[in-house]
């Protein structure tokens, strides 16, 4: 049986693995080590943050490994999640198809978003777990004509104890994410690696026959007839370039900024996070408790319970990129422009509820979403294959998005991923 490598095990890589298992025999390869959910209590946190020694938000990934937090040279704090099933377990569990850009190039992915809607729990049942004070955020959106929609999930609203602590990883199970889809592809035979980096592709006459991966100490060879990068929006650039294959010089990020208010007694850190969105042209609004901002921002200084946070996701320009593992990003001109369209409409929306502009405070600029650093292009829309690329070596995540979403990627991810996987298949009958 022919041998394949996956690199990652977030959104695409998880995904791929499972697609291949069978036909090849699958080793994924994962930076982080074994995931676990953060279960300090964070009340404890909370009191730490008075001591003002909470000081710089890369602090996190000594509490919580499993979210690596880097600062890019703009000061935007970008997150991504480290351990098999990647960012997917420190996500708001957001199921959302955004593929418009990948359909302006013609790539349809109907049939793949419709085979995810069997294999994962989509559904926007948290509905009936809202608080009375998102309640009346939706109500109050929808009264000024903002078409507020619930956000679908992929989760178990039955499991769900509305702790608030999605992004630190879900301790009951209610939140989905592509672990579930690892030990599908392990149950079928694959193998998992952990705490395994990836440095480089090893390339001889025009092929990839495999991958160096540090091991702690230990430098180790993987062989592969196939190797797909799902590294991330940042990993994948890396391993490409070290490989001597040059990646674009643009990054989007999906960067988020909050605009908070205090609202005694909402309990939005209490709560599902982002239960509705209201999507705009260039940015999205969605309630949102941001514990960033919340841990490390001085402007958050009322207690917690007593806070009400509306994010502003902007689909920003790709003017940024990563090289040697440093981030070159910030907010172009555009980008400030519509992240104060942006909160121009959050102050409107808070207003109608009766917060005045004078108790709100705005938050941290932070991103979880970068990509776009090798963008489809209309000739690769068959092959979803770069021509730079050996022709057994595939990339299936972020980097391969022609512009921004402003939206949760996760599904898109998944679903692009899926039919990467078909084409790997396809070709190993030809």
């Amino acid at each position: 049986m022919k041998k394949a490598i996956v690199v990652g095990s977030g959104a695409g890589g998880a995904t791929i693995a499972k697609e291949l298992q069978g036909k090849f025999d699958v080793t994924i390869v994962e930076e982080g080590k074994d995931f676990r959910p953060f279960r300090a209590n964070l009340e404890l946190i909370e009191r730490l943050k008075k001591t003002h020694l909470l000081f710089d938000e890369r602090m996190i990934s000594l509490l919580f490994p499993a979210m690596k937090v880097r600062i890019s040279n703009g000061g935007m704090v970008v997150v991504n999640g480290s351990g098999p099933g990647g960012t997917t377990t420190i996500c708001t569990a957001n199921g959302i198809r955004h593929d418009n850009d990948l359909k302006a190039i013609g790539i349809n992915l109907d049939r793949e978003f419709e085979e995810l809607a069997e294999e994962v729990p989509i559904s926007t049942d948290h509905m009936k777990l809202w608080h009375d004070h998102t309640q009346m955020v939706f109500d109050a959106c929808d009264k000024m004509g903002l078409h507020p929609l619930p956000t679908p999930k992929m989760a178990y609203a039955g499991r769900c104890a509305s702790c608030g602590r999605c992004v630190f990883g879900c301790v009951r199970g209610a939140k989905w994410d592509t672990r579930q889809f690892v030990i599908r592809a392990m149950e079928k035979g694959a193998t998992l690696v952990t705490n395994a980096k990836v440095r480089r592709l090893v390339i001889e006459s025009g092929q990839v026959i495999g991958v160096d991966a540090s091991i702690g100490t230990q430098r180790k060879f993987y062989r592969a007839d196939l190797v797909v990068l799902a590294a991330g929006g940042l990993g994948t650039p890396f391993i490409l370039r070290n490989s001597g294959i040059e990646c674009q010089q643009r990054l989007f990020v999906d960067p988020v900024i909050c605009i908070a208010a205090r609202w005694n007694g909402s309990g939005q850190n209490k709560e599902i996070p982002m239960p509705f969105i209201v999507q705009r042209d260039q940015f999205i609004i969605s309630p949102y408790f941001d514990f960033v901002s919340f841990f490390f921002n001085r402007r958050w200084n009322i207690p917690s319970d007593d806070i009400y946070s509306l994010m502003i996701k902007l689909a920003d320009s790709s003017c940024g990129d990563v090289r040697d593992g440093k981030i070159g990003k910030s907010l172009s001109s555009e980008d400030n422009r519509i992240v104060a369209e942006g909160v121009f409409l959050c102050k409107e929306i808070f207003k109608s509820l009766g917060i005045d502009s004078d108790r709100t405070f705005l938050g941290t600029v932070n991103a979880g979403h970068p990509g776009g650093m090798l963008p489809l292009t209309e000739s690769e829309a068959k092959t979803l294959h770069h021509d730079i690329l050996p022709a057994n070596l595939y990339v299936a995540d972020s980097t391969l998005f022609p512009e921004s979403l402003g939206n949760p990627p996760i599904l898109t991810i998944m679903a692009m991923a899926k039919r990467i996987g078909k084409i790997c298949l396809s070709n190993a009958d030809a």
